[in-house]
């Protein structure tokens, strides 16, 4: 596949803006709770250690609301929308990117089928379940990675200072009429309410090291 070279003007904006900011640090949250299931299953599996439902549930619930229901549908109706108008070149990395947005939803719905399985017929499951967390991770880190490395720099040259202010006011919650400007402190309250139920050295929850 031909490798795209992009010509990339001189930022249009000449400041440091928000929504830049918000998206890597909702790319970090959701990093940190996907680390987090992932050592939780390792634990399982070469430990011993007795699985915690609870927070595995929490966990697959935030990366299956927090994508879903408000970082893509802004990412979408904002970034990609404008981005889309300003530089028509943009289009074939945009169109991947929503691709995966569609992939990472089915891949949760297995994630989710995967976990329940486990829950209910045990440790031979396990595997299954493990490999869903792996597949919905490495989906994540290309796709944030993309974001980050290619589209973030097209935003940052081609994108006028009057559009990152309507794409600022979306993604700090001053006007998003996706999902609610309360929508932000859900999840924040969401993920903290993650960390809390977590054991050591993820979270400030219980030792569970005992064996199952």
């Amino acid at each position: 596949m031909r490798r795209v070279v992009w010509t990339v003007r001189p930022t249009q904006c000449g400041a440091y803006v928000q929504a830049i900011r918000v998206i890597h640090d909702e790319h970090r949250a959701l990093a940190a709770v996907l680390y987090g299931m992932l050592y939780l299953v390792r634990e399982i599996r070469y430990r011993c250690v007795k699985p915690n439902f609870d927070v595995l549930e929490a966990m697959i619930y935030y990366i299956h609301a927090f994508p879903e229901r408000f970082h893509h549908p802004k990412e979408e109706a904002y970034l990609f929308r404008i981005l889309r108008f300003r530089c028509p070149d943009a289009a074939p990395p945009l169109d991947r990117l929503q691709a995966e947005h569609r992939a990472g939803a089915d891949k949760v719905r297995t994630l989710e089928q995967a976990l329940a399985r486990y829950q209910q017929e045990g440790a031979e499951l396990l595997a299954p379940f493990s490999a869903a967390v792996a597949d919905y991770a490495a989906l994540h880190w290309d796709h944030a990675r993309t974001e980050e490395d290619e589209l973030l720099p097209l935003t940052e040259a081609f994108l006028t200072a009057a559009d990152w202010e309507e794409i600022d006011a979306a993604f700090t919650g001053h006007s998003d009429p996706l999902v609610g400007a309360e929508a932000g402190a859900e999840y924040a309250t969401l993920f903290r309410g993650i960390v809390n139920l977590a054991p050591p050295p993820l979270g400030g929850g219980p030792d569970v090291s005992g064996v199952a």
